[in-house]
C-alpha cells in the first residue's frame, strides 16, 4: 500500500473557497479515476508556513495504480488547480510506502 500525499499551502483569503472546491470537485475527480482505494483531507495545525496548510492523502494498493494515476490523470488535475488558484496556492507531493 502506498500513500500519495499532496500538501497545499494557501493564502488565507482563498482557504474557504479552496476547501469547498477540494471536497466538491477535486477529490471526487481524483477518486473517480479508480486508482485509489481511500482518501483523507487534513488541516495542518502547526505549520511553519504563513497562510493555511492542508494535506490531501490518497491510498493506492500498489505502485502500478499510482503510476497509472500519475501518467494518465495527474497532469490535467494539477493544471485545473493551478488555473483556478494561480499563485495563491502552492502544492508539493510525496509518495510514501506503508511499513507497519
Amino acid at each position: 500500500m502506498l500513500l500519495y500525499n499532496v500538501t497545499s499551502i494557501l493564502e488565507e483569503s482563498i482557504a474557504e473557497e479552496w476547501l469547498q472546491w477540494m471536497q466538491e470537485e477535486h477529490i471526487p475527480k481524483v477518486m473517480e479515476t479508480g486508482k485509489f482505494v481511500s482518501y483523507r483531507l487534513l488541516r495542518v495545525l502547526d505549520s511553519p508556513n504563513e497562510g493555511v496548510t492542508y494535506c490531501a492523502q490518497y491510498v493506492a494498493e500498489n505502485i502500478g495504480e499510482y503510476l497509472e494515476y500519475r501518467d494518465s490523470y495527474a497532469h490535467a488535475l494539477q493544471a485545473e488547480a493551478l488555473e483556478k488558484f494561480q499563485q495563491r496556492a502552492l502544492a508539493f507531493r510525496t509518495l510514501m510506502e506503508y511499513i507497519a
